[in-house]
């Protein structure tokens, strides 16, 4: 009798929408249903969720998505989930939500400063990182000194994957990649550390942190109620699952040594592969997934989030378009690239060179078009990805292709202009959803299904197209990355006199 048909659930969950995605064993899509959830901004920086809404559209993706796939819930071999890095999200003794913070959330800047003249060297010589305001330990210490007693009703600290897990199994666990991610771990060992939380002004919070565990080891399993409330069946195992960037590499078909990922989401997100833990300071970040597995990360919140933002306010308004991001591809078609062309900085959600860092528009002229405005949004996110990587490149991490996913790869423009900008031969995958598929790979490992990651990407991942340089935009490139610095450096004092307000007499 033939084996029946198997399958993988792979969930990644964002700063706001929440996906759930059916694979089979060569990685093909069956199925995906996705809910985009709400932001809520109480206060100027406060980027929070409703974590009652996280999980209501989480169940509701994963039972969609395993009705329209219309196969046997049984035949879902483990469920893997990924989800946005840092921010916080507690639970109380019950596991009643009381705060969800996101990763774009800039509340805490002023205690990361503090935290960083006082012990950033200290800290990154434990933890491969140093303060910064959605850090999830910044957080925790912000909660700390400004609301005690929600600090005090928190049992336990997690990370937004980790609640979503938390509801299938019931179980308060975490991995080592968000974790080390989020910097709250010792490093390379990827273990907590008392002298780490003591730092951070943390010495009491020992015991709210969760069970830790490698992303591909089983969390736990479904539980009865889970299953009633997701239509999966009930003790399927759960992986702990990944910090997403390091999802959406394995998605993309990258994971080893010397390999690159960028991926063009919310996030800016450039990192490369490697067989030991960078130890260079001007690196924002080094994660660990597993024995021998770091990647050496640069990010900050400056990628296709300004696209989003720009479709959301100047696009969508009173329903104009019914493909919003194909009308911006269409425009910038219609553009024949210009040295007068004007200049954008993506730092609509700051920098990680300052919270105080503004986006804006340079040197327009009456002759500009919106597709000139979308040109320079678009090449302004490239140029922000190559300065990360010129992060990188100084500290010895240096590749000669990558690939690139996220939202933007979905772009005909996008890719070429990264292969162009970046001056290094661009892959796209054949996947969309990389995230729920490096999700999906690390759970079919788990499960037995693959022997290793590398047996699952190759199982899984395929390449969609290759961009290579045009070498004939390096000139125009290399002028227009050299204004958008010196613009920046000439901005900066502004920026910051913009948001301290008006200087008291």
């Amino acid at each position: 009798m033939a084996d029946r048909q198997r399958y993988l659930l792979g969930l990644d969950a964002g700063n706001t929408v929440i996906k759930a995605v059916l694979f089979d064993l060569a990685g093909r899509q069956i199925a995906m249903h996705a809910i985009d959830g709400r932001s809520h901004t109480p206060r100027p920086g406060h980027v929070e969720r409703d974590l009652n809404e996280l999980w209501a559209n989480a169940r509701e993706a994963i039972r969609s998505c395993i009705s329209t796939a219309g196969v046997d819930a049984s035949a879902i071999a483990a469920v893997g989930c990924a989800g946005h890095g840092n921010g916080l999200y507690l639970v109380d003794a019950t596991g009643n939500p009381l705060l969800g913070i996101q990763s774009l959330d800039t509340r805490a800047a002023d205690l990361a400063a503090l935290l960083d003249a006082r012990a950033g060297d200290a800290l990154h010589a434990i933890c491969l990182q140093k303060p910064w305001p959605s850090q999830t330990p910044t957080l925790l210490a912000w909660v700390k000194a400004n609301q005690p007693g929600l600090y005090a009703t928190a049992v336990t600290v997690m990370l937004c994957k980790d609640f979503i897990t938390f509801r299938l199994t019931g179980e308060r666990v975490s991995d080592i990649s968000d974790m080390s991610g989020a910097g709250f771990v010792r490093m390379p060992e990827a273990t907590y550390d008392d002298g780490l939380l003591a730092l951070y002004g943390l010495e009491d919070a020992r015991a709210k942190l969760p069970s830790l565990l490698d992303p591909a080891d089983i969390a736990g399993f479904v539980t009865a109620e889970a299953a009633a409330q997701t239509g999966l069946a009930a003790g399927t195992p759960v992986i702990a699952g990944y910090f997403d960037v390091v999802s959406s590499a394995m998605g993309a078909g990258v994971v080893g040594a010397g390999e690159a990922s960028i991926i063009a989401g919310t996030w800016s997100i450039n990192q490369v592969f490697s067989e030991t833990a960078g130890v260079d300071a001007g690196v924002f970040m080094v994660a660990r997934f597993g024995p021998g597995r770091f990647v050496n990360i640069e990010s900050s919140a400056t990628s296709a989030a300004n696209l989003e933002w720009y479709v959301r306010e100047l696009v969508e308004r009173g329903h104009h378009h019914d493909d919003p991001f194909g009308h911006c591809n269409a425009q910038i078609a219609n553009v024949t690239p210009s040295a007068d062309d004007p200049i954008f900085h993506p730092f609509l959600h700051g920098s990680r060179l300052g919270s105080d860092y503004r986006g804006g528009f340079y040197g327009l002229g009456g002759w500009h078009r919106e597709g000139h405005l979308l040109r320079a949004l678009f090449e302004g996110v490239m140029f922000e990805h190559r300065r990360h990587i010129e992060v990188l490149a100084k500290a010895g991490v240096t590749f000669d292709r990558a690939v690139l996913s996220g939202g933007g790869s979905r772009s005909p423009h996008w890719p070429q202009m990264f292969a162009d900008g970046l001056g290094v031969p661009i892959t796209v995958p054949e996947a969309r959803e990389t995230g729920a598929l490096g999700a999906a790979i690390g759970a079919g490992v788990a499960a037995g299904l693959f022997a290793d990651y590398e047996a699952g990407i190759a199982a899984m991942t395929r390449p969609r197209s290759v961009y290579q340089p045009d070498l004939a935009m390096t000139a125009h490139y290399d002028r227009r990355y050299r204004l958008y610095n010196a613009i920046a450096d000439a901005m900066r004092p502004l920026w910051n006199d913009l948001i301290s307000g008006p200087k008291q007499a």
